[in-house]
């Protein structure tokens, strides 16, 4: 199961990662709605190896049975490792390639009539809450899947 989720996690991580990263600093003169549905697409796309992982473990190496708390167990780990991925791709953007962001960001908020929604953001804590918001995504990507590919001995 650590085989599994490692690989799974890894490749998981760098896809979030590269795509992440890459959509961020390639895409400096869309609006904030483009990036933002570039990150949702980044982290489903990224998330997906989750799904891979349980089918992986279930047909390779565990004779097509896994159960559910399993299946869910492998998917959360993996989803963690897509979390720390994109966030450790979230804080470079913010702290080294557009320190600016968060304030830039702000300031568009405030420009549409939304200041209300404006709060106060650091590197360190918009990166913990992109892990925060991928490992939840993940939850439920996992709960769908450990739901549909469960399988139990006969």
């Amino acid at each position: 199961m650590k085989r599994t989720i490692t690989k799974y996690g890894v490749f998981g991580c760098l896809t979030g990662f590269v795509i992440f990263l890459s959509h961020l600093s390639f895409a400096k003169n869309l609006s904030y709605d483009i990036l933002e549905l570039f990150g949702y697409i980044s982290i489903f796309l990224s998330l997906s190896f989750i799904y891979f992982g349980i089918k992986h473990y279930r047909d390779s190496l565990n004779q097509g049975v896994i159960s559910f708390g399993k299946a869910l167990l492998i998917g959360i780990l993996i989803s963690f490792c897509v979390g720390i991925g994109i966030g450790v791709a979230d804080f470079i953007y913010t702290e080294f390639l557009n320190p600016n962001f968060y304030t830039e960001y702000a300031e568009e908020l405030s420009a549409e009539g939304k200041a209300d929604e404006v709060i106060e953001m650091t590197s360190t804590l918009g990166a913990l809450f992109m892990l925060v918001l991928v490992v939840v995504i993940g939850f439920m990507i996992s709960l769908i899947s450990a739901l549909v590919l469960q399988r139990k001995s006969e």
